[in-house]
C-alpha cells in the first residue's frame, strides 16, 4: 500500500479530480512515474481555504493540552512510518540515504519541539503601577493568528513542510499547503496522518496546481499570513500580491565561509567540502562561496580538492552516496549554463564543470577560482554542487568580500582569534553567524532566516509560533 494519494486533501476529503491536467512527479534518479497529482481549480482553493478558517473557529479553543495531545498522536504514527518516509524522501526528492534518513528524525525533533511548545505558549507581564497607570495591572496573551497559507520547496519535503505545520498545530491555526510541484508526496502523506491524529475536519489542506492558482491563496484575506520557502526571486514575488497579511519569507542565498590562517586547513577543507556538496547543493545554506586567507590558500586549495574528490556521487539510495542528482534536468542544464559562461568570462576550473550521467541527472563537484560578482555562480544562489574560491589578506577585507552579496542568511567564520571571531559577529550581514562551522548548521529549535533577499522573519519553533500569533492586552 503506497504511503501516499494521489489526490489533493480539501476539507477532509482526498479528491482525485481537479482542472482536467495533472502533475507527474518522477523518481529523480531513475525519472520512473511516482504518481499524478491533478492540479487543483480556482474553486477548489477557494474551498480549501473556508474549510481551513471554518476549522481554525474550533481549533483555537482547543487547550494547549488537547493540541499537545494531538500532536503527540501524530509523532507516534510519524514515527511509525519513519523507514517508509525516508525511502519516499529518497525517491522524490533525490535525497542520499544517509540524508533522508537525517531529514526524518529532524522532522520528529521538530514536531518533538512543537509538542513542548505548544504547553509553554506566553505572554509578558507589562509594567504600569507609576505615572498615570497607577494602580493598573496589565499583561499580554498570545492568540493564534488565523489561517496560515504555506509554499514549501523541493529539497526538504517533510521537515520544512513539518516546520510550518508545527508551530501552526502548536499555537492553535489551521492551514492551507501547496508543496513544491517537483516533491509534493511527502506533504501529502504527512497530511493523512495530521488526519488521523484527530484534528478538527478541514485543518490541514493540501493542493497541487498551477501558480496563478496558488496565487489566489496569496492574495486572500482570510489567510492571515504566508509562509514561504523558496527563491528569492519567488518569495519577494508573492510578497507583492500578499496585501496586508503578514508574510514571513525563507528564501536561501549564496551562504560563504570564512577561513583565516589560524585554523587547521585539512580539517576545515574537509568539512567544508562536504558542506558545499552535500545532496548535489541543494539545499539553502550549502557553502557557495569560500573566502581563505592568503597565507594558507593552497594549502587548502590542494586539501578542498581531494575532499571533494573523494564523496560519492551516484544513486541516492547507496549509503555511501553523498551527493545524488540534481533535481531535474532543466537545473541541470542551468548549472552547465552557468558553469560555461563563468569559465568563459575568465574563471578558473580547478576541478569538476562536467556532467556525469546525463540519464541520472548527475553533475560533477565542482570548484571555480578567479570569479566575481558579476558571475552568476557567485552572485546568485547556485542549488548546485558548484563552490568558487577566493582569497583575502586582512580580516577587513574578508568581511567586506563575504558581505558582498544581495544574501545574508548564514556564514561559516573559522578562525581561532577571539578578537576576529568578535569583529566577524558584529559586522557580517547575515541571519547566523556560525564560529568553527559551516554555514550549513541547523537545529530545528534556533531561530533561522535572513537579512537582506533571504528574507524576513525567522523559523525555529518559538520563534514561528510568534510569527503564527497576535499579542492582545489586557489592562485593569
Amino acid at each position: 500500500m503506497k504511503l501516499y494519494k494521489e489526490a489533493n486533501l480539501i476539507n477532509g476529503e482526498w479528491l482525485s479530480q481537479g482542472s482536467g491536467e495533472f502533475l507527474k512527479v518522477l523518481h529523480k534518479y531513475n525519472e520512473e512515474l511516482l504518481a499524478e497529482i491533478p492540479l487543483a481549480t480556482s474553486d477548489q482553493v477557494d474551498k480549501a481555504i473556508e474549510a481551513a478558517e471554518k476549522a481554525f473557529k474550533e481549533y483555537s479553543s482547543w487547550s494547549a493540552g488537547e493540541r499537545a495531545a494531538a500532536m503527540q498522536k501524530l509523532y507516534d504514527q510519524l514515527e511509525q512510518k519513519r523507514d517508509d518516509f525516508v525511502q519516499l524522501i529518497i525517491d522524490e526528492a533525490g535525497k542520499p540515504r544517509s540524508y533522508a534518513e537525517n531529514e526524518v528524525t529532524r522532522s520528529l525533533t521538530t514536531l518533538k519541539f512543537g509538542i513542548e511548545e505548544a504547553r509553554r505558549i506566553g505572554g509578558e507581564v507589562i509594567p504600569m503601577d507609576f505615572d498615570q497607570g497607577a494602580g493598573k495591572t496589565a499583561f499580554t496573551q498570545r492568540f493564534p493568528i488565523g489561517v496560515v497559507g504555506c509554499i514549501t520547496p523541493f529539497n526538504f519535503p517533510l521537515n520544512l513542510v513539518m516546520h510550518k505545520l508545527a508551530p501552526a498545530l502548536a499555537a492553535g491555526c489551521s492551514l492551507v499547503i501547496k508543496p513544491a510541484p517537483q516533491s509534493p508526496l511527502s506533504c501529502i502523506a504527512l497530511a493523512e496522518l495530521v488526519q488521523n491524529a484527530g484534528f478538527p475536519k478541514g485543518l490541514i489542506n493540501v493542493f497541487s496546481s498551477e501558480n496563478e492558482i496558488s496565487e489566489l491563496m496569496v492574495k486572500d484575506e482570510r489567510v492571515k499570513l504566508l509562509s514561504f520557502t523558496g527563491s528569492d526571486k519567488v518569495g519577494w514575488h508573492l510578497k507583492s500580491l500578499a496585501g496586508k497579511k503578514k508574510v514571513a519569507l525563507e528564501l536561501g542565498g549564496n551562504a560563504a565561509v570564512l577561513v583565516d590562517e589560524t585554523v587547521d586547513e585539512q580539517k576545515a577543507a574537509e568539512e567544508i567540502a562536504k558542506g558545499s556538496y552535500l545532496y548535489a547543493g541543494q539545499i539553502c545554506i550549502s557553502t557557495q562561496r569560500i573566502i581563505v586567507q592568503e597565507l594558507v590558500y593552497e594549502q587548502f586549495l590542494k586539501a578542498f580538492a581531494k575532499a571533494a574528490q573523494e564523496l560519492n556521487v551516484g544513486d541516492p539510495n547507496d549509503q555511501e552516496v553523498l551527493v545524488g542528482p540534481i533535481i531535474d534536468q532543466k537545473h541541470l542544464e542551468r548549472i552547465e549554463n552557468w558553469v560555461n559562461e563563468a569559465v568563459e568570462a575568465g574563471a578558473q576550473l580547478e576541478f569538476g564543470a562536467k556532467v556525469k550521467d546525463r540519464e541520472h541527472n548527475l553533475y560533477e563537484c565542482t570548484l571555480l577560482s578567479n570569479v566575481n560578482s558579476s558571475m552568476k555562480v557567485s552572485r546568485e544562489e547556485a542549488f548546485a554542487p558548484l563552490a568558487v574560491i577566493e582569497k583575502f589578506n586582512t580580516w577587513e577585507e574578508g568581511i567586506r568580500l563575504v558581505n558582498e552579496s544581495k544574501y545574508g542568511l548564514q556564514v561559516g567564520v573559522y578562525t581561532q582569534s577571539i578578537d576576529r571571531m568578535k569583529m566577524a559577529f558584529k559586522q557580517i550581514e547575515a541571519g547566523g553567524v556560525l564560529i568553527n562551522s559551516i554555514p550549513g548548521f541547523r537545529i530545528d529549535h534556533m531561530p533561522y532566516g535572513g537579512i537582506k533577499d533571504s528574507g524576513i522573519g525567522r523559523e525555529g519553533l518559538k520563534y514561528a509560533i510568534e510569527e503564527m500569533t497576535e499579542p492582545k492586552l489586557l489592562v485593569y
